[in-house]
């Protein structure tokens, strides 16, 4: 079993199975562990794909929206300062109120900017959801293609079905092959076998390899302002960073991560079969380093995502959670 495993002590006290597939431009699925057949939500996860008619339609040179504030389209953030300060421009950029926000309200992830805002007397808002940049950029959408951006959040709405032929856009499929559900901001998500994920996001990073306006900008945007894509000592922040512009890469909720890596055309997708973070982030570390992307210095930076020690309530170092896996890599 493809597994990512928590030691304490010498023991193995649990074992997340996770699930890989690697895929090139042309569909092919050139590496794996796991089983890839799995019926798999992109949830956040296709944020990247959800933020490309901004791009394609002119809604981001129309409204001069920014380079970060299109990577915050592309984020499930920790509602710090900054994230919050972008979303509001994008909306105060296209004209529309906070109040069609239809993402819910949360506090913000980040435990600093949750704290600061409590003592602030404040309270939670949608505009802290981490989807909110996800919502905001919706919003500009339907403002930009004269859509009424009043329930832009409904599966029958144009926004919703934009969302989906991006979907069947990138995976090749016909709409009777994608599942729909709901997500945890509301919108519609989409499943599909998990190597037609990775295929995707393979088709994504070759076009963005290509200079293809729309997905070059996207990776772009998540490559050279990965905080506004997660925030302070998240994962998908760290890792971009570590990659040096070499990968992209988008959290999923319920374990799931994928990612490209445009100059070579490859794509992933990676489910933890119970949903855990713990595990997918670990196993995102994996995938990386065997598919070439970090340097030794790089992977030891990362560390604390790729092999996090487990510490007790003492601070005292007590195990470690590890990978249990290699990719297997297709005969071409």
């Amino acid at each position: 079993m493809s597994a990512v495993e928590v030691l304490r002590g010498d023991v193995v006290e649990a074992r997340h199975a996770v699930h890989i597939a690697v895929a090139d431009a042309h569909g092919r699925v050139v590496a794996r562990s796991g089983n890839g057949d799995g019926l798999t939500y992109f949830r956040s996860a296709a944020k990247p794909l959800q933020a490309l008619p901004l791009v394609e339609e002119g809604v981001v040179n129309r409204f001069g929206i920014s380079l970060q504030e299109l990577a915050l389209c592309c984020a499930s953030h920790e509602g710090e300062p900054p994230h919050v300060a972008a979303a509001r421009s994008i909306l105060s950029k296209v004209g529309v109120d906070e109040a069609l926000f239809q993402c819910g309200a949360h506090l913000p992830f980040g435990p600093d900017a949750s704290q600061e805002l409590l003592m602030r007397g404040g309270q939670a808002m949608p505009i802290h959801n981490n989807c909110s940049g996800k919502h905001a950029g919706m919003l500009a959408l339907a403002v930009g293609m004269g859509w009424d951006p009043v329930d832009y959040h409904l599966p029958d709405h144009p926004v919703q079905d934009r969302m989906l032929r991006e979907i069947l856009r990138w995976t090749g499929l016909d709409e009777a092959e994608v599942v729909t559900g709901v997500d945890g901001c509301g919108v519609v998500c989409f499943a599909v076998p998990l190597f037609q994920i990775a295929r995707s996001f393979a088709r994504f990073s070759a076009a963005a390899a290509a200079d293809n306006e729309g997905p070059a900008e996207i990776v772009r945007a998540m490559t050279t302002h990965p905080f506004m894509v997660g925030g302070t000592g998240r994962a998908c922040t760290e890792v971009m960073e570590a990659a040096a512009g070499k990968a992209f890469v988008k959290l999923g909720a319920e374990g799931t991560y994928i990612g490209g890596i445009p100059a070579s055309g490859l794509g992933f997708a990676i489910k933890a079969e119970d949903g855990g973070r713990r595990a997918v982030e670990v196993a995102l570390v994996k995938v990386l380093d065997e598919l070439g992307v970090f340097t030794e210095t790089a992977v030891t930076t990362i560390s604390h995502h790729g092999n996090p020690i487990v510490y007790n309530t003492r601070g005292e170092a007590v195990g470690e959670i590890r990978p249990n896996f290699h990719l297997k890599f297709e005969s071409p």
